[in-house]
């Protein structure tokens, strides 16, 4: 909770106190001296804050909590007449010349006391039903604001963990390809070597904010395609375009990497087959548009439990889902042993979603 909040609530309710004891006095005035309306309404309205704030700060929000709202209504009805029992004494005994002279024993003043009890319940009642509102509903605003707190925590967790299921991927087939280079062309594994070094400053530096430059993103990108297309040299025929100008929109990170990574993992490469790879991904009026196609095979397929898109495709899914609810397009084909993916996504001109 903020100062700028509390602040505020200090506020609101000194406000609200002080017009209750300006109303008292204004009523209480027309038929008494001034002096005595102003302590009147100065004890009618201490002992209501008293009374009503015990109730509300303490009572309510244990009844909240513990989901004991029952209780809570039992105890509301005794400070409603605790208050009214308050306000029949004061106006009872607190007058310098009582309109009907009191008796002079206390069990026949009794009656007195008891006629302003009752005439006191609808005062009591509005007053604590008013303050018990305003806390209720200012209680209720913080549960709301503590759920969708909860509930951003718990997405940003969600989408740490999808997007920690991708980069060991990326990591792992980038090094084992490096390994292998190592002895038979040190100087492509060292070419390699410097792009992995890239990426990996990519992740490291980049990748923890919810939000990345979409050319940094086609960069990151483009060195996964280079290293895929060195990895596979002749075998693999890969055709990719980029087309971005504006440098000022964003985009989740790695949130396109499955689609690339599944492309070239699951392609086609069956001997007298040459596979291929094409990617195109181009920036237009604030919209991406992305496409990747690929050849299969019956076998590549078989080996995935959930078909030619593979985990990284679910898990991409549901970072769209998430993160882009409303403003993205994905469409998957698989038709004659072609597997294609297109994806209209709406960008973002700024560094948060």
């Amino acid at each position: 909770m903020t100062k700028s909040f509390v602040f505020k609530e200090y506020v609101f309710t000194f406000i609200f106190w002080l017009t209750l004891a300006i109303v008292l006095w204004c009523n209480i005035q027309i038929s008494t001296e001034k002096y005595l309306a102003v302590i009147q309404a100065i004890i009618i309205t201490a002992s209501s804050f008293t009374f009503t704030h015990f109730l509300t700060n303490k009572l309510l929000s244990k009844a909240l909590r513990e989901k004991k709202m029952n209780q809570f209504l039992i105890q509301a009805v005794i400070v409603i007449f605790i208050l009214s029992l308050i306000f029949a004494v004061i106006f009872t005994y607190l007058e310098v010349t009582p309109k009907n002279p009191l008796p002079q024993s206390f069990p026949d003043q009794l009656p007195i006391v008891w006629q302003g009890f009752y005439m006191s319940l609808p005062a009591s009642f509005l007053i604590t039903g008013v303050a018990c509102g305003i806390k209720f509903y200012k209680e209720h605003g913080r549960i709301e604001r503590d759920h969708i707190l909860l509930q951003q925590a718990h997405l940003e967790n969600q989408l740490k963990l999808l997007q920690d299921q991708i980069n060991p991927h990326v990591v792992f087939n980038i090094l084992n390809h490096i390994h292998i280079l190592m002895k038979t062309d040190t100087q492509l594994a060292d070419f390699l070597l410097m792009k992995f070094s890239d990426i990996l400053r990519y992740q490291l530096y980049h990748c923890n904010q919810p939000l990345v430059p979409l050319y940094k993103e086609i960069e990151y990108l483009q060195n996964l395609v280079e290293v895929e297309k060195l990895r596979w040299g002749n075998e693999l025929g890969v055709k990719a375009s980029w087309e971005i100008d504006n440098r000022k929109t964003f985009i989740a990170p790695l949130l396109l990497v499955p689609f690339i990574e599944n492309a070239f993992k699951y392609v086609c490469r069956l001997p007298g087959h040459k596979g291929y790879v094409k990617i195109s991904c181009k920036e237009k009026d604030n919209n991406l548009y992305f496409y990747v196609e690929n050849p299969y095979s019956d076998m590549a397929t078989h080996k995935k439990k959930d078909g030619a898109g593979g985990i990284g495709l679910q898990n991409v899914k549901k970072r769209l889902k998430l993160q882009y609810p409303d403003s993205h397009d994905l469409k998957i084909e698989s038709d004659h042993h072609i597997f294609k993916i297109t994806l209209i996504l709406t960008l973002s001109d700024h560094h948060e979603l």
